[in-house]
């Protein structure tokens, strides 16, 4: 067995086979390991266990479900003191709407993602609660004309 928070290649094959599938039943996970169950179980929830695996979840299709639109936004505040970084990162957190947001370096101050019916609706968004979002002085709107590539997957250099 590795040290905590060292893999070694059978955890990093365990890792790519749930990134790709993970509803993999443990008996398959093994097989594709070269492993017995009850090793490949314990190396499992020791990578849960570790934080390597973070959670399991259903990819949803946006489209099918009323959110095909794309949309990134570049929010800029007005200005930049612990409090109002604050108050914005409280902010965001409460609106489904905003899938991800980051601080970034440059010249703004986020980066969101959101997703959207269509544009009349991320107009709608925009003006119920990306403007009124605290400490927001610009913001930026780039929607998405194609997806071109689209995954969470990591590399693991196998």
């Amino acid at each position: 067995m590795t040290e905590p928070n060292e893999l070694d290649r059978i955890d990093l094959r365990i890792l790519a086979a749930l990134q790709t599938d993970g509803r993999l039943p443990n008996l398959k996970l093994a097989e594709a390991v070269a492993l017995s169950p009850t090793a490949t179980l314990a190396r499992t929830q020791r990578l849960q266990r570790e934080g390597f695996i973070l959670g399991y979840e259903a990819r949803l299709n946006p489209l099918k479900l009323g959110r095909g639109m794309l949309v990134f936004v570049e929010v800029l505040l007005d200005r930049t003191t612990p409090n109002v970084f604050d108050a914005f990162k409280a902010a965001v957190q409460v609106h489904g709407e905003i899938l991800e947001c980051h601080m970034v370096a440059g010249g703004f101050d986020y980066l969101l993602k959101t997703r959207s019916a269509d544009m009349v609706a991320y107009r709608d968004f925009a003006g119920r609660v990306l403007w009124q979002l605290p400490g927001v002085r610009e913001t930026r709107t780039y929607a998405v004309m194609e997806e071109v590539k689209d995954t969470r997957h990591l590399p693991l250099g196998l």
